[in-house]
Formats: C-alpha cells, structure tokens, sequence
C-alpha cells in the first residue's frame, strides 16, 4: 500500500463521516431550517472530498475534467437549492419561529405587504 491509496482511503472516511453527520443532523434537529443547514454544508464538503479521491486514485484529464464539472455543477446549485427550499418552508409556515435569532424573511414579507404597489 503506498502513500496515495492511503491518502484515497483517508478522504474516503472523511466523506463517509460527513455523509453520517448529515443524516444524524437531519433525524436530529428540531426544524427544517436546521436540518436543511445539516444536509447542505456536510454534503457539499462530503462530494469534494470523494471527488478528490477520485482524482488521486485515476489522474486522467478525463476523470479530472468530469470531477470539476461536477463539483461547479454542485457548488452552483445547492445554495440556490436551499435557499428556495427555506423560503417554501419559511412560506408555508414549517419553520419554528420561537427557534430563529433574526427573522429578515418575515420583515421584507410585512413592508411588501404594506406596499404591496411600490416595486
């Protein structure tokens, strides 16, 4: 076994770690903002790092090429992909309000609704 499959292995943990991290996260906390925050950050995290190992263990411009597409494709998506799902939660009233420090989304929600012509 030499230094890069050990390296390989490595990454692969972490990501299986991460993976479990957000699984834990998701039956654990208590609304959907947090649970969508655990199955975002840990997931996004869990990829680069299995794409990684993926990259060290078949180091062609194929393989290195797919890797960055698919990270880019990833890195692109998945904030606008929470983003839209919090608001929907937010919008349909799934969110614990008593759980949120500063509630923005609700503030800009109540001046359009007092404004509803001025855009």
């Amino acid at each position: 076994m030499n230094a890069a499959e050990i390296v390989v292995g490595l990454l692969i943990l972490v990501s299986a770690f991460l993976s479990m991290a957000a699984g834990i996260g998701i039956v654990r906390f208590p609304d959907v903002l947090t649970r969508l925050h655990a199955a975002t950050k840990p997931q996004v995290l869990g990829l680069a790092t299995v794409l990684l190992a993926i990259a060290l263990r078949a180091p062609t411009w194929g393989v290195i090429s797919t890797v960055i597409v698919i990270m880019t494709f990833q890195l692109l998506t998945q904030p606008m992909t929470a983003h839209m799902l919090g608001r929907s939660a937010y919008r349909t009233d799934h969110v614990r309000r008593d759980l949120l420090i500063e509630d923005d989304l609700g503030r800009d929600i109540a001046e359009h609704d007092e404004h509803p012509a001025e855009r």
